[in-house]
């Protein structure tokens, strides 16, 4: 009951900085079609519980991490009962235990330090009963996380690294997670890319294991022709820009369980920037998009981000955000029911 107060708490208040500020246009998430329903009232960043019921997200950005139930709603928190500087992202590892990226303490003053310089990486046991486990390494925006082993990937950047990286230099790194005594710490750490060994400029993010093998993995080409859609194969370092659409903002996303497809953020449908993005499904074998799956950004002041694919690829989760936010910001969780979005309609 505490949990679901807070909550609603929370959702209000949003509601109230959002009425301070408001969009254009009518809220999407006012009439939706039958295949998309509103979870949450609050929260960004979902991921999928391996077993498909449950949802963890982001509060807000440097915020606590929540759970819910998807088919009752029901929401328990995850980090209250530790103090933290704040929270970016939060991923279900294969065995259970959660990964968050977050920091240790948080500066209100320059509050986006926490997110390009500060961040580090922990687990969390998934009994929470305990605080996490730092893992001794700084994570600039999200880490890929596999669905099948204890393996993840995460980028650094120069800012927080400076006296190892010079400016604009991004690199990714690939490691396992093993156990000793209950505890987790990285093991066979790797570095898979550096920025400087492409042909063009750019900055680097991991996104998505590539199923089934997991030998490739999807990554974000910022700043270069408006941000493109990368594979990196893992063995060889060999990266692939798949969609080389100049003056089109393009970032993968979640992953579907086939590996045949991925989700993106694109502003393809208006072409005005990262700010007006809907999400579209993205055929990885070529690059071409198949279908655009939300219309969110042609209501103004609005768009749909940050989508996520369960593990038997029957759904999608989502966020509402507004094109006046920093990236990542959301205002609710929704669910994309695949099956009844392909149904005829009646």
């Amino acid at each position: 009951m505490n949990a679901i107060l807070c909550a609603a708490g929370l959702g209000l208040l949003a509601g109230v900085w959002a009425a301070e500020t408001p969009p254009d246009g009518p809220n999407p998430a006012d009439q939706l079609p039958p295949h998309i329903r509103r979870l949450t009232w609050f929260g960004e960043r979902a991921d999928w519980s391996h077993d498909g019921r449950r949802i963890l997200f982001v509060e807000k950005t440097y915020g606590d991490v929540f759970e819910v139930e998807v088919a009752t709603g029901i929401l328990r928190p995850v980090t209250h009962h530790f103090y933290h500087g704040g929270f970016t992202r939060a991923l279900y590892l294969a065995n259970g235990d959660i990964l968050l990226s977050g920091c240790r303490s948080f500066d209100a003053e320059h509050p986006h330090l926490n997110r390009t310089e500060k961040a580090e990486l922990w687990v969390l046991d998934r009994s929470l009963r305990r605080p996490p486990v730092p893992l001794g390494t700084k994570c600039s925006e999200g880490p890929a996380v596999s669905r099948t082993r204890l393996r993840l990937a995460w980028t650094h950047v120069s800012a927080q690294y400076p006296d190892r990286l010079p400016p604009g230099v991004s690199q990714i790194h690939v490691a396992d997670l093993v156990y000793e005594d209950g505890r987790p710490r990285l093991a066979h750490v790797r570095q898979v890319l550096d920025s400087r060994d492409l042909p063009f400029r750019c900055t680097l993010e991991t996104q998505n294991f590539i199923p089934p093998d997991e030998r490739r993995l999807t990554i974000s080409l910022y700043g270069y022709q408006g941000t493109e859609v990368g594979v990196l194969d893992l063995e060889t370092g060999r990266v692939t820009n798949l969609t080389n659409t100049p003056d089109v903002y393009e970032e993968p996303e979640g992953i579907f369980p086939d590996g045949r497809h991925t989700l993106i953020e694109s502003d393809r449908q208006n072409q005005k920037g990262w700010r007006y993005i809907d999400i579209w499904k993205l055929r990885l074998e070529d690059g071409q998009p198949v279908e655009r799956l939300t219309f969110f950004s042609d209501s103004p002041g609005w768009k749909a981000s940050n989508p996520v694919v369960s593990d038997d690829g029957r759904y999608m989760a989502f966020q509402l955000a507004r094109t006046t936010d920093e990236a990542g910001v959301g205002y609710g969780i929704f669910v994309y029911d695949f099956q009844q979005a392909r149904a005829p309609a009646r």
